[in-house]
């Protein structure tokens, strides 16, 4: 059992059966027990994503589950291991093939269905934060989307790291709940403009920017001299005016940023970048998982409503055995 999509709203997502993909060489068959949900998996059920060549049609980038079958030139994984993955494309599934560098064994002290909202969000923050934002012990980031799986994560990671972690968020119980995981501020932005209450505590050395847009000017008042921002997201607009002589002045550094579209050998190291900074944090229970709602893979309509209605607080997982 899989899904796919025409594509439009989350009523025209539909249930089919398709035979159970073979995996190549250097893939896994992965038994998937849960799937999570992320922005891009909206984007892509709405015909805007753009699939890497060869990647299923099917949603779903992130999972957890079981090796069911390896290809004949993976070494180091074993037929039964419960394992997340970061996958191309194809998660919301019974069964999907992963290439090997992208899977890694479930965090020690997981549970199987908790684990798979753990590797995109993971990735993306190290990508994006460690490696692009070159974040050290004692730096402040901002993150927008406080409450989303990725602003959980990051306001997680960032203070695992020693440092302070400002946060967006929509309404006074979302600005209490990104406190509960950590956060040092929390910014409604329906009440307060976030980039003078930033400037009023120091500036941000790095922005994790979900929203583009609009957004971009504000950014860069809200960033120190040096400061990064990280744009991996434009749900405010894809084009916005920019002050170049601010962005000389402050020495101010500018990225833009996917994951899903990177090569096979770029996902293998980033999931082992992951792996060795995020796992042990994991373990030591320095980071917790954020599930917010479990649906059954049957009820796919109604995830992608409760997604869309912006209502859920951390992860939405849709259980694949359900």
């Amino acid at each position: 059992m899989s899904l796919s999509k025409p594509p439009g709203r989350p009523e025209d997502l539909a249930i089919h059966e398709r035979a159970i993909p073979q995996p190549s060489s250097n893939e896994v068959l992965i038994r998937v027990a849960a799937a999570g949900l992320n922005r891009t998996d909206v984007i892509q059920r709405g015909g805007r994503a753009n699939l890497p060549e060869g990647a299923s049609d099917i949603l779903g980038l992130e999972v957890s589950g079981t090796i069911a079958q390896l290809g004949s030139d993976v070494s180091g994984i074993s037929v039964g291991d419960e394992v997340v993955a970061l996958t191309d494309s194809g998660g919301y599934a019974e069964y999907v093939a992963v290439p090997a560098g992208q899977v890694a064994p479930v965090p020690p002290g997981l549970d199987l269905l908790d684990a798979a909202g753990i590797p995109e969000v993971a990735a993306t923050v190290v990508l994006n934060v460690m490696l692009n934002g070159s974040y050290q012990e004692g730096e402040t980031v901002l993150v927008h989307g406080g409450t989303g799986g990725i602003g959980a994560f990051t306001i997680q990671l960032v203070k695992a790291l020693g440092g302070t972690v400002f946060a967006t968020a929509g309404s006074a119980g979302k600005c209490a709940r990104v406190r509960s995981w950590g956060a040092d501020a929390a910014i409604n932005y329906h009440e307060e403009e976030f980039d003078q209450r930033v400037q009023d505590l120091g500036r941000a050395d790095i922005i994790l920017d979900t929203v583009a847009g609009s957004y971009l000017q504000r950014n860069l008042n809200a960033l120190k001299p040096g400061g990064r921002m990280i744009t991996i997201g434009k749900q405010g607009g894809a084009s916005d005016t920019l002050d170049f002589s601010m962005l000389m002045k402050k020495k101010l550094t500018l990225f833009g940023s996917l994951l899903r579209n990177r090569t096979t050998e770029e996902k293998a190291r980033i999931m082992e970048e992951t792996t060795r900074i995020v796992w042990p944090l994991l373990e030591d229970g320095k980071i917790q998982t954020t599930t917010d709602r479990v649906f059954a893979l049957s009820e796919v309509v109604a995830t992608h409503a409760y997604f869309d209605s912006g209502q859920h607080i951390g992860k939405v997982l849709l259980d694949c055995r359900s």
